[in-house]
């Protein structure tokens, strides 16, 4: 029998905004793969409006702007309006959420639980806390539904089994992957990073983000600072300077000030020139579902310093040096480290350049094709 052509939405609703969080370059990065992987069925990828057109159609790739900024009507109202409209055959969600009133199959990647844990630290943001207790809300209902949960890592994926055991025979794991244009370079087209000595600063990204763990790192560059016979700067990027002044005050730690270099803001295909100069990445998150920062820090040929923690050794393997985020004199030690012991950086560049070229978009847009396919065959 001939093979049917399927017509699948893909919902990704942030990727045209401008400051772009990580789930929605993976919701990117996937796609873009898929249109070179894919040239039998129709896809419409389903966006919010934003004026940074990251995407482009193709023959059988089209871009559908849903018009609402309001995240609730545009998933809740405006995508099954889609869906019906299209006489789509599959929905696949890339964020978390997806509509509850829906009569099509359902993949949905689920990158984390954390909303359902308990909070670290306190955010202040109106906008992520509304975030945080809409997906409580809807997440356990729209698990009722669905037919196949990815998630980006065997840790994050017992995580999921073990607070939704209804899931165990519908869940499956598929990597995120690492974007080709990470890798070293030998020019800088941004003259705020060409000026800068090579190997001269660590560089640390500046979210606000309390699982981020950006207070404890500051504490640790100032026991760095005491300690180090080099005192390298520190460059923090995507950090408001004002926020900055904020956390120094509170910390006590206005002494320094002078050794930050605060860039608030950056375009995402300019990371890759940070990460280039930089002497180290500096990665000492609390909690993470995947960690693709410090995939990309790696192939560029940046040593990494980040937690033992959640699915960060799964991801990194011995490809870093390992610090307790919640220690301070951990996090500085490592730093120390890696600054004396010349052999210890060079391994870690060689071993960095082969654990990241083990992840790649090619290969989860493959996987999540035969997801596809195994979904709508099994209706």
């Amino acid at each position: 029998m001939a093979k049917k052509k399927k017509i699948i939405v893909i919902e990704a609703q942030r990727i045209f905004r401008r400051n772009k969080h990580g789930m929605d370059f993976v919701a990117l990065e996937m796609i873009r793969s898929l249109q070179q992987l894919d040239r039998f069925n129709q896809y419409i990828i389903a966006v919010g409006p934003g004026e940074d057109h990251c995407l482009s159609a193709t023959e059988n790739f089209r871009i559908v702007v849903l018009e609402s900024s309001n995240y609730l009507v545009w998933e809740q109202v405006l995508l099954p309006r889609l869906l019906k409209k299209e006489q789509a055959h599959l929905l696949h969600c890339t964020s978390n959420t997806a509509p509850l009133c829906m009569h099509i199959p359902l993949v949905l990647t689920l990158h984390d639980i954390i909303f359902m844990e308990k909070k670290i630290g306190s955010n202040t943001s109106m906008y992520q806390n509304l975030g945080r207790i809409y997906r409580r809300w809807i997440v356990p209902k729209v698990l009722k539904k669905v037919h196949k949960v990815i998630t980006v890592s065997d840790y994050e994926q017992h995580n999921i089994k073990a607070a939704f055991p209804q899931l165990s025979q519908h869940i499956i794991t598929v990597y995120n992957g690492v974007s080709p244009r990470f890798r070293q370079l030998i020019s800088f087209s941004d003259s705020r990073f060409s000026a800068l000595e090579n190997r001269s600063y660590w560089l640390l990204l500046g979210n606000t983000d309390p699982k981020k763990n950006l207070k404890n790192t500051l504490r640790a560059y100032a026991y760095y600072l005491q300690e180090s016979a080099f005192k390298k700067k520190m460059l923090l990027a995507d950090l408001d300077e004002e926020h900055l002044d904020q956390l120094l005050t509170e910390l006590d730690l206005h002494a320094i000030k002078d050794y930050l270099i605060v860039e608030e803001y950056i375009a995402h295909d300019l990371l890759v020139e940070l990460y280039n100069k930089a002497f180290a990445f500096l990665y000492p998150s609390i909690r993470e579902s995947f960690g693709l920062p410090l995939l990309e820090a790696m192939a560029c040929g940046t040593p990494v310093i980040t937690s033992n923690t959640s699915a960060i050794p799964e991801v990194a393997q011995d490809a870093v040096v390992y610090i307790d985020p919640n220690d301070i004199r951990s996090i500085g030690d490592g730093m120390l480290k890696l600054e004396k012991d010349a052999i210890l950086y060079d391994t870690l560049i060689g071993k960095g350049f082969v654990r990241s070229a083990q992840f790649d978009w090619n290969q989860t847009a493959a996987k999540t094709l035969d997801i596809y396919e195994a979904v709508h065959l099994s209706k």
